[in-house]
């Protein structure tokens, strides 16, 4: 027989995996885990990643785990689901997205999606021919530009503007069009940067893709988690000037991000995407990809949408504002971190980190390694959302992990402060 270690197989890895893991936030957060000290006895705060479900002050309402035992127990939802989802829960996405628009969704503007993931992953590939560019937000949610660095496609880069409360740099979009360009991405409200758009920018952004000639992908995975002094308003309203996708899920209002269902929307009244081939191109690009989210959990969906009353919203809501304000306040006590604007939205804040006021640290990862090393503390180095020295801190925690977590970040600070 053939030496084994001399035998040559035809079967090889591919070289973009190796170097896009590296790069993603799963990574970031994991080599961040392996780096806390097993010897410390305190638990780990972490103020990284957005799941606030393992905390008690965030239990989901009970009307949906009943939903959740009720669908089981009816033996309805046991078969595999239609490919873009069972329609009683697309027309319940339609009617919960209609609350907020002036005109009417039906189902068949509804897919189901595993997760708001899948949701990105359909409308990039439907969109991103060769030769095609699209606009990201910077910051923004780091698996936009994965998806396009693996799929050799082009990620132009628009600045969101921290002196402007994180609004989108407009001008620097149109000068980053061209005739390739398909469409652009908003987070609102912001993952990372906890901002919410007002009315008139949504209305700014309208125009200003309607001018450029694209679509508006508007990721709205933390709809209606706004605390702060601007209402929240979807994209969609503005469906009538430039076409939308709206991408959401259960995850964030509902705090069930293990549940992964998210939905694709299309929120066009004039039939534009219809026209341009695609609605038909992200149904044949569904037909030839794994099923929606379980089809137990689809059926969930209506009861969850439809019964989950507003007390368990204004709950939540009440919850991220205190915690908001523990962390803005508590962030001040902090000399090498600086917030430039309060969280209004979402779960997070974006902090900038001066590293010249510390001894020992010259970029936000190295200050992030050496945190969950010394302190047990877990917070998103900002180079993994796109900006070099900044922080992203989650803050939908316990409000005594915050406090702890923060309080934590002040002694670390001080123990690695230049003389």
């Amino acid at each position: 027989m053939e030496n084994e270690s001399t035998k040559k197989w035809g079967f090889q890895v591919h070289q973009r995996f190796k170097t896009e893991s590296a790069i993603t936030l799963r990574a970031a957060l994991t080599s961040l885990t392996e780096n806390i000290d097993q010897n410390d006895s305190r638990p780990t705060i972490p103020l990284g990643h957005g799941d606030p479900s393992v905390f008690p002050s965030f239990r989901t309402a009970n009307v949906v785990e009943d939903a959740i035992i009720d669908a089981v127990r009816s033996t309805k939802f046991n078969c595999y689901g239609p490919f873009f989802g069972i329609l009683p829960a697309r027309r319940a996405v339609a009617d919960y997205l209609n609350r907020d628009l002036p005109y009417t969704l039906s189902p068949d503007d509804v897919y189901l999606t595993l997760g708001c993931k899948q949701a990105i992953t359909v409308i990039l590939s439907v969109l991103l021919r060769p030769g095609a560019n699209i606009l990201l937000p910077r910051p923004g949610w780091p698996y936009y530009e994965t998806f396009t660095r693996q799929n050799n496609v082009e990620a132009r880069l628009f600045d969101l503007l921290p002196e402007k409360g994180w609004e989108v740099d407009l001008d620097a979009v149109e000068a980053l069009a061209d005739k390739n360009t398909v469409a652009m991405v908003i987070i609102n409200p912001g993952n990372p940067c906890g901002n919410v758009f007002t009315y008139q920018h949504l209305q700014k952004i309208a125009e200003t893709a309607r001018k450029l000639g694209i679509m508006v992908i508007s990721d709205e995975v933390y709809d209606h988690l706004t605390f702060g002094n601007t209402p929240y308003v979807r994209m969609g309203v503005f469906g009538s000037t430039v076409p939308v996708i709206t991408l959401g899920s259960i995850s964030k209002r509902w705090i069930v991000p293990g549940w992964r269902l998210g939905w694709l929307v299309t929120c066009d009244p004039n039939g534009i995407l219809q026209k341009s081939g695609v609605v038909d191109s992200i149904k044949e690009y569904i037909n030839i990809t794994s099923n929606p989210a379980a089809t137990l959990i689809q059926g969930a969906v209506p009861q969850i949408l439809e019964k989950t009353e507003e007390a368990f919203y204004s709950k939540i809501i009440d919850i991220l504002r205190v915690a908001a304000d523990i962390c803005y306040n508590r962030i001040k006590e902090i000399p090498c971190i600086y917030c430039l604007n309060k969280p209004e939205g979402s779960m997070f804040v974006m902090v900038k980190l001066n590293p010249s006021l510390l001894e020992d640290i010259n970029d936000d990862m190295e200050f992030c390694l050496k945190l969950a090393k010394e302190e047990s503390v877990i917070v998103l180095p900002g180079i993994v959302v796109g900006m070099n020295n900044w922080l992203r801190i989650t803050f939908a925690v316990e409000p005594s992990a915050l406090e702890d977590g923060l309080g934590r970040i002040k002694a670390f600070y001080y123990r690695h402060a230049k003389k």
